[in-house]
Order: C-alpha cells, then structure tokens, then sequence
C-alpha cells in the first residue's frame, strides 16, 4: 500500500521551462521566468504572460541565465512550490564544475530518510512507560469530610 503510495506521489504530472532570473541572493532558492501567453479576446490575439517561481535548488547550483526544467514538488516554504529537475543550457560556469542537481530518485530517498530520522527522535524521546495518574479524589473527598463533621446529632 505505502509503495502504490509512493509510486503515484513521484508521478511527474508537467514539467516546465524557464531562465533563472535571479540566483544566490536566497539559500538554495532561485526565481525562475516561465514564458506563457495570454488570449486577449477583445482584440483577438495573444499577449506575453510569463509567470516567475520560486524554485528550490538543493545545493545552490544554479546561476543567473541559467535555462533550467523545474517540476512541481512538495511544498518547501510559504511561495516554494517548484524544484528544478536539470539544468538545459547552462550560462556562465560550466555545469561541470558545480555541485550536482540531485535526481527525482534521490530526493525521495533523502525525504524518506529524513522522515525516519524525524520518527525515530520521536520514538525515543516518548516515555517509556505511561506515568500513573494520581487519584486525588477532589470533589467527593471535601463532600465526604463535610458530612462527617457535620452530622445530625451535632446540629440538635
């Protein structure tokens, strides 16, 4: 079941293309510009519309210029919603010499790692065994001291 899971969550469902605009100015964050059109119906024709995405870039490896694809991912941060799947045309410095772009496989498997790191701290940091609660009688208790002190005879 936690396979079927898996396999449908890494379905790529589109795969966008677009120049990073602005890079190194955020950690492992760029701005990418993906062109797009729009139908202006009152004229009947289409305009420019480029849309700009926040795109999580894990080790910080690409520059401005750079022509990248991104993918839809989980949900980084508040406006991060994208993570950049390969470098198409690099600009500037040679992609060689810089650190790699992690494939879809291996950041799952990061993922999956860091969540069983993240349930094993949670495993060992619960209590071992359950504290025992403490009966302190509360209301009942005054109610019965109050009926002993106060009996019949002592009102006549």
């Amino acid at each position: 079941m936690a396979s079927t899971f898996l396999n449908t969550a890494r379905q790529t469902f589109r795969e966008l293309h677009g120049v990073v605009v602005s890079a190194g100015l955020m950690q492992r964050t760029v701005k990418v510009r993906v062109g797009g059109q729009k139908w202006n119906g009152k004229v009947k024709k289409f305009f420019k519309d480029p849309q700009t995405f926040l795109v999580h870039d894990p080790n910080d490896s690409l520059r401005t210029g750079d022509i990248v694809a991104i993918t839809p991912g989980w949900r980084t941060s508040k406006n991060k919603r994208h993570v950049v799947k390969r470098v198409i045309a690099p600009s500037g410095t040679p992609i060689d010499e810089r650190p790699p772009i992690p494939s879809e496989d291996e950041r799952w498997e990061a993922k999956i790692a860091k969540k069983k790191a993240k349930d094993e701290r949670r495993f060992t940091n619960r209590p071992r065994e359950p504290l025992p609660r403490r009966s302190t009688g509360g209301r009942a208790k005054v109610v019965s001291d109050i009926e002993t002190t106060t009996s019949i005879s002592d009102v006549d």
